[in-house]
């Protein structure tokens, strides 16, 4: 780099800071949307990533220029077993936030659910919605999911929140309530042609030098003794380098959520006769699937049997869902 007249733009976005391991294999989702549903379900799913693929699909997008002509997508096989609900929880508005008041779970919950499980548990009474009503704003559902029923070898489960969408309150305390310690399939909450958000913990790279991790350029043959260090890390006075420098440090197992994927398809393993999706031998670095599972055009974060959490998108491009015409999925 050496010297230069002028100046250039930065290197590196700052939208991402810090570029810290995540915390944890399980994404959050700290944000959900509030789709105005006519019967009350849940906003969101949970599977874990198989492989990559390509669709052979028909072409439904309008006033382009291949419409209605075949279409080759790169896409990702997502095993999605079903999710129980174990329980209810409500929360109220306050000046300082969400405020937990209330929590309820069904009797016939496993032990090994409540002792493996990392997620806080209260006592509660389901006698006692009917006084706290008028306080509640907020109902979501506790749910589980266990890795083994997709043929994984993780035998503790993961528990997380999942916000019910309907027409009020008591709606959705009645759907959850009717649920306890029912199994909530793929199809029960999305749909083929439906566009979703996912959230999941992206592949890890280890540590990575600024070239690579910033994409800053490498400096000039025999300019210094370094050729892919930077050539300043700041103005000499003050003495000390700011965090906007680019700098070597983690790069990947970030938690990334990536908008509008569309579900090309919503099939069972076992019952599928279109498609037979299980190659000879199974997938690479996954296995066999067993159970339900979808297929999302583009790609999805995270490496085979990492945890992807769905959700309804907080960002509709459109309202109508058309369901898509796959012709044949090729696997690799």
């Amino acid at each position: 780099m050496g010297h230069r007249k002028y100046s250039a733009p930065r290197r590196g976005s700052m939208a991402f800071y810090p570029r810290v391991r995540a915390k944890s294999l399980e994404s959050r989702v700290r944000t959900w949307p509030d789709p105005k549903l006519e019967k009350s379900s849940l906003l969101g799913f949970a599977g874990f990533k198989v492989t990559n693929l390509n669709v052979l699909s028909v072409d439904d997008r309008e006033k382009t220029p291949n419409y209605g002509k075949n279409l080759m997508s790169s896409s990702t096989l997502i095993v999605t077993p079903a999710l129980k609900i174990i329980g209810l929880r409500a929360y109220a508005e306050t000046s300082n936030g969400r405020n937990a008041i209330f929590d309820a779970f069904a009797k016939d919950n496993d032990k090994f659910l409540l002792k493996k499980s990392s997620f806080k548990y209260k006592e509660g009474k389901l006698e006692d919605i009917n006084a706290q009503m008028a306080k509640i704003k907020h109902v979501v559902a506790i749910v589980s999911s266990y890795p083994s029923s997709a043929s994984l070898s993780q035998k503790k489960p993961y528990v997380w929140e999942v916000p019910i969408g309907g027409k009020d309150i008591k709606s959705k305390i009645d759907y959850v309530v009717s649920n306890f310690g029912k199994q909530v399939n793929i199809t029960d909450v999305f749909e083929k042609g439906q566009f979703i958000d996912i959230s999941a913990i992206t592949r890890g790279k280890g540590v990575e030098g600024p070239i690579t991790r910033f994409g800053v350029k490498r400096k000039q043959h025999k300019s210094r003794k370094s050729v892919r260090a930077l050539g300043t890390l700041g103005p000499i006075s003050p003495a000390v380098v700011t965090y906007t420098v680019p700098r070597q440090g983690q790069r990947g197992f970030h938690q990334r959520t990536e908008y509008n994927k569309r579900i090309l398809l919503i099939s069972n393993s076992e019952k599928d006769n279109d498609f037979k999706i299980n190659p000879g031998g199974g997938f690479e670095h996954f296995g066999t699937i067993k159970n339900d599972y979808i297929i999302v055009k583009g790609s999805v974060p995270g490496v085979p049997k990492r945890l992807v959490k769905m959700r309804f998108p907080i960002r509709p491009i459109s309202k109508k869902i058309a369901e898509p015409k796959v012709l044949e999925v090729f696997v690799k």
